[in-house]
């Protein structure tokens, strides 16, 4: 691998078409609904305004779609409503409460720095206005719920990579970035992924431009405006008790999960190939490991979302297409188990976000190759929304 080459492409070859234009890092516009800068609160529409919600469709003039059993999980796209917003890729899609904020990312052609926000209740979508210290457009950031607060960290757009910190203030949206305490800093990167645990965010991989990465770093988090980073894990980091050990090959546009003091790897891609392994680090213990397991799936630009004992892996591209199935990986006995799913399922699609609520999960916007997605596709769970019940488990590997 020469050092020209970019293990974690900028875009996947499919979309080269589609690059976004780097003129747009310059532009710090945001769309605005009200000209109230504080105590702005975004949830489902004022009671007593009149607003306009999408008329409900007839079932005759419904698609034609198979009865499904009440046991079964169903697709079906959303009813939305509200502020109209971009078709996005490579965004990202944070739960608090009952409102996903999505924010960044890009269309066919420019990034965004934009923030909107759909109420999980009633599908509506509103795009509050943002003050203070407003990140500039990125994609393939990572975007971290702390408490009340968002965390956004790297990310970029064209040739440009970033390892900034931002904090958003759900309550009153105003944007800060914290004071870094120390000199120790990750590399910039994007395509990374970024889990909670304990009052850390742990950050692992991505692709710097050059070379695709596999290290781990801890970001206090403690005091959001005041943050102090700490390498973890990395291949010139000996390991506990000073061995070199096996750990996941670089790369980026993975998932990460975190069970209790498990962090869960799935897949990836160092732009060569598409990885189907699943690591796992003990954040306690710091050590890596391998999970053996006979039946294997292929992904990248996926999502992976805990539910109880179960990883639900949605979409993503498999190293030939980009696939619209719905993969379950029980964590208990780490086997793999594709479920058939009813409805009127989304197009195959990767660089979406997905979300659990409320016995559902919410799918927001993703990109096919060619097509750049603004819908909210929602995976009813059915009997399977009892799996999210299972809160003790154990993680034996």
């Amino acid at each position: 691998m020469t050092a020209a080459s970019n293990p974690v492409p900028d875009v996947p070859p499919a979309e080269a078409d589609h690059k976004p234009s780097a003129a747009a890092a310059s532009s710090r516009t945001t769309s605005a609904v009200s000209t109230r800068q504080s105590n702005i609160i975004v949830s489902r529409p004022v009671p007593g305004k009149h607003t306009t919600f999408p008329p409900l469709p007839r079932p005759d003039d419904g698609p034609d779609v198979s009865p499904a059993p009440a046991s079964g999980m169903y697709w079906s796209k959303a009813p939305v409503s509200g502020s109209p917003h971009s078709n996005l890729r490579a965004h990202t899609t944070t739960l608090i409460g009952s409102n996903v904020y999505v924010f960044g990312g890009c269309d066919a052609k420019t990034c965004f720095n934009a923030m909107y926000v759909l109420d999980a209740d009633s599908f509506y979508w509103s795009v509050p206005h943002m003050v203070g210290d407003i990140p500039m457009p990125l994609r393939a950031m990572t975007c971290t719920a702390v408490g009340k607060k968002l965390v956004v960290f790297g990310g970029g757009d064209g040739p440009a990579y970033y390892n900034d910190v931002y904090v958003l203030d759900t309550v009153n949206f105003r944007w800060s970035k914290p004071r870094i305490v120390g000199d120790k800093l990750p590399s910039k990167r994007r395509a990374h992924t970024a889990c909670l645990y304990k009052n850390g965010i742990y950050v692992f991989g991505g692709g710097d431009g050059v070379r695709a990465l596999n290290d781990i770093w801890r970001l206090d988090v403690s005091d959001t405006s005041k943050m102090s980073w700490r390498l973890i894990s990395s291949a010139d980091k000996p390991a506990q008790g000073g061995a070199r050990e096996r750990r996941p090959k670089a790369r980026g546009y993975h998932t990460a999960n975190m069970v209790g003091s498990k962090l869960i790897i799935f897949g990836g891609s160092d732009g060569g190939e598409c990885f189907d392994d699943v690591w796992i680090y003990d954040v306690e213990r710091h050590i890596w490991k391998l999970v053996n397991i006979p039946m294997t799936f292929r992904r990248l630009s996926h999502t992976a979302t805990i539910v109880g004992s179960y990883l639900f892996v949605i979409g993503g591209h498999d190293g030939h297409e980009y696939c619209n199935d719905v993969l379950l990986l029980n964590l208990v006995t780490m086997t793999w188990d594709r479920r058939k799913v009813y409805g009127m399922p989304p197009s195959g699609r990767g660089y979406h976000g997905t979300v659990l609520y409320d016995s559902r999960l919410l799918v927001v916007g993703g990109f096919d190759g060619s097509d750049v997605f603004g819908d909210v596709m929602v995976l009813e769970l059915a009997v399977h929304a009892y799996y999210s019940q299972i809160s003790h488990f154990t993680i034996d590997v």
